[in-house]
């Protein structure tokens, strides 16, 4: 296998959340893996086949957006519209907007039309470094359009160079047609989309929404308890808009992440912490939704809870192309450090999918997936407003290129 010497740079190797950096550092890649990091005077060249001069530049795990709904039809630019001229949001679901809108939309789109949207949402955050995203189901909320949407995402995966994993989120909203049966919908659920999509080996893992809106916490629990069956890793969103317990029954479950958080206690937060759950933090959807109450970071940090941070992309309530951008917003919205934001995209964020063995920090053994950015320091990831910072990508080892894209 081919073994590269990356040199004349300086690694935030992410190493237990922290910079942990390396300046005048080495990397060393055998092929799709990390084989040495190091200060540039403890390793040479030799035996290297290629020897790459990264010009001085800070050099990051790829960034990982652990939350996404990035597969959708249409989009809902009308709504925010008519958001920002007050009219609310149940009014808009009455008049068969919100997720509703989508759902219709996505579920007579062909895979085809699904794939060339997604694929150019896809390429927007991978040319912010994004190397491994999440994508979940969800607007599809029946068997064939939520197989439809998986498929795309797989397909994704395979046609551009980033790493995708898969979650159905069948148990997003109760769909039209079992309005008023959302136990009904549950069985559903659980007899029929998941164990299909499951043997398909379409499913990474499974999520659902749990919220007043949505489904409840008993309801919440016949879903997981479905996937952990079939074994699959479970996931939450919770603790959005009430305080339902969403998060504790998700570090009950030994879920991988409990996601927003806004409305956590601190006993969610106390379980999270014994469980080892990590908290996604979704700051795009709290600017959107124009939201007061913020996730209790403090309490996440008294309790060792590790923060993720993601662009929760979709087409209601978080249309947002740029996982940087979220790293600034976590920042300024949430009170995390610049250095805590890119742990949230980086270490801690490969744990929220399972991934933390082989992903998120740069440590031999693992992916060799990086970033090189042309900076001053690290705290500029989450410091620069918009527009795309020059920088290149490493992933499984090689340049990426997205000039065709």
């Amino acid at each position: 296998m081919k073994r590269t010497y990356w040199k004349h740079c300086h690694v935030a190797t992410m190493r237990d959340g922290r910079y942990n950096a390396i300046e005048d550092a080495v990397i060393v890649t055998r092929g799709k893996q990390i084989e040495w990091v190091g200060p540039r005077g403890e390793r040479s060249a030799s035996g290297a086949d290629e020897c790459v001069d990264l010009q001085g530049a800070w050099v990051t795990p790829g960034l990982i957006d652990c939350h996404t709904h990035l597969v959708f039809g249409g989009n809902r630019s009308l709504e925010f519209e008519q958001r920002l001229q007050g009219v609310s949001y149940a009014e808009i679901s009455a008049a068969g907007g919100g997720i509703k809108h989508t759902v219709r939309h996505t579920r007579d789109a062909t895979e085809d039309a699904l794939y060339e949207s997604a694929r150019k949402r896809l390429v927007s955050l991978m040319r912010d470094g994004v190397t491994t995203v999440e994508i979940k189901s969800g607007y599809g909320l029946d068997l064939n359009s939520e197989r439809k949407m998986l498929r795309v995402a797989r397909r994704l995966g395979e046609t551009l160079p980033v790493t995708v994993k898969t979650t159905c989120l069948a148990a997003h909203t109760v769909p039209s047609e079992f309005a008023g049966k959302a136990d009904e919908y549950v069985n559903y659920v659980c007899s029929e989309i998941l164990p299909t999509l499951a043997q398909e080996h379409l499913v990474d893992a499974v999520d659902a929404f749990c919220e007043t809106i949505a489904f409840s916490p008993a309801q919440v629990m016949r879903v997981l308890l479905r996937a952990q069956k079939l074994k699959l890793p479970v996931k939450l969103h919770a603790e959005q808009l009430s305080p339902l317990g969403g998060s504790s029954m998700a570090a009950e479950l030994g879920a991988l992440s409990a996601d927003h958080l806004e409305y956590m206690t601190p006993e969610d937060a106390a379980a999270m912490g014994r469980a080892g759950t990590v908290a996604v933090l979704l700051p795009g959807a709290f600017h959107m939704l124009q939201e007061t109450r913020r996730p209790p970071v403090d309490l996440l940090r008294h309790h060792g809870v590790d923060i993720a941070v993601a662009s929760d992309l979709n087409p209601g309530t978080s249309p947002a192309l740029s996982l940087r951008l979220m790293l600034n917003m976590a920042c300024t919205l949430f009170g995390l450090t610049p250095e805590e934001a890119l742990a949230g995209v980086t270490r801690n964020a490969a744990k929220a999918l399972g991934m933390l063995d082989t992903h998120g920090t740069i440590e031999a053994g693992k992916a060799a997936d990086f970033v090189a950015w042309d900076i001053e320091r690290p705290a500029e990831l989450a410091y620069w407003l918009g527009g795309e910072l020059p920088s290149r990508t490493v992933r499984n080892g090689e340049w990426r290129d997205l000039s065709t894209r």
